[in-house]
């Protein structure tokens, strides 16, 4: 998939490493060392696709299929110098198209909840709002008293 600037698909190497390169671009969502490290670690074993730009990785969205008809954006990410270009939209929409050859019916994401404030995920939430996806429940003690969770959901 392309939309001439950058190209979505897969890398044959390295998923890690570019993965954990674009964390590190945005503390102001992946500022929690050990959540970063997790996610690095799901990049590797979970499908992960890259939105790539001469050459270089500048986003990527992780799955994790829960049964055969559900899945979940584990983490999506973009270098700040790609925001707002089309990059996270692309690969959510790319990543909607495998999952829906292979049966998947609703896609789940998990985000910072309105009730902390924080501009960084105000801008999230509005994407996936934009994106289809609507609040389903919100969990409070999820991820800590201090990151209070919610869940969003669309249907494929």
């Amino acid at each position: 998939m392309s939309d001439g600037a950058f190209t979505i698909g897969t890398l044959s190497g390295g998923i890690g490493a570019a993965s954990e390169a674009i964390l590190r671009s945005v503390p102001e969502w992946f500022g929690i060392e050990s959540a970063l490290l997790d996610y690095v670690k799901a990049s590797e074993r979970w499908p992960t696709w890259f939105a790539i730009a001469g050459g270089v990785p500048v986003g990527f969205i992780t799955i994790h299929t829960h049964f055969a008809e559900s899945s979940e954006i584990h983490c999506i990410a973009a270098r700040p110098e790609w925001h707002r270009r089309g990059v996270g939209r692309a690969l959510v929409r790319h990543a909607e198209d495998v999952l829906r050859s292979q049966g998947v019916r609703f896609l789940q994401v998990k985000t910072l909840s309105p009730r902390r404030a924080c501009e960084h995920y105000d801008r999230t939430r509005e994407f996936y709002l934009a994106m289809g996806f609507v609040p389903l429940e919100e969990f409070p003690l999820l991820w800590g008293e201090r990151n209070p969770a919610l869940q969003l959901v669309k249907s494929l």
